[in-house]
């Protein structure tokens, strides 16, 4: 289940671009999933372990992902720790939702995220509460960020 922590908290992984980049294993890119990710969010293509073609940037190293891919790797790859998932932007909350779906993972959010009209389900770490939507998300929500 995805668990969301708003606010500060202890423990979380805050610059996720640096933590990538430090911790970044080349394999990852082999997932498939990981390459729907980055198609999705960044409109790139995996080349290979190393490389990435952006329609804007052109070939890139996977450093050069955008925070929120990146994020999403990391909550995806290393569910042991938290990481600020408010270096995502909306487009990544249907990912994180589908991790959640596959295994528990808890994020950090500075904000409320819009997880969109559907339902879903989600924790909230701050109460405990289990939420579907996000008429039930943002009262919640709002009293910590």
């Amino acid at each position: 289940m995805l668990r969301v922590h708003f606010g500060d908290m202890d423990e979380v992984v805050y610059n996720t671009s640096a933590y990538f980049k430090f911790n970044y294993q080349p394999h990852w890119l082999e997932d498939q999933r990981v390459q729907q990710m980055i198609l999705d969010v960044d409109k790139s293509r995996v080349l290979g372990n190393g490389a990435i073609d952006s329609p804007v940037l052109g070939v890139i190293a996977p450093v050069s992902l955008s925070g929120g891919v990146k994020a999403l790797i990391l909550i995806d790859k290393v569910p042991d720790k938290v990481f600020n998932a408010s270096n995502c932007g909306d487009n990544c909350a249907a990912w994180l939702l589908r991790i959640g779906g596959e295994k528990d993972v808890t994020v950090n959010l500075r904000h409320i995220m819009d997880f969109g009209n559907g339902r879903f389900e989600l924790e909230i770490v701050n109460t405990g509460d289990v939420v579907h939507s996000m008429a039930e998300l943002v009262p919640i929500a709002g009293r910590y960020v």
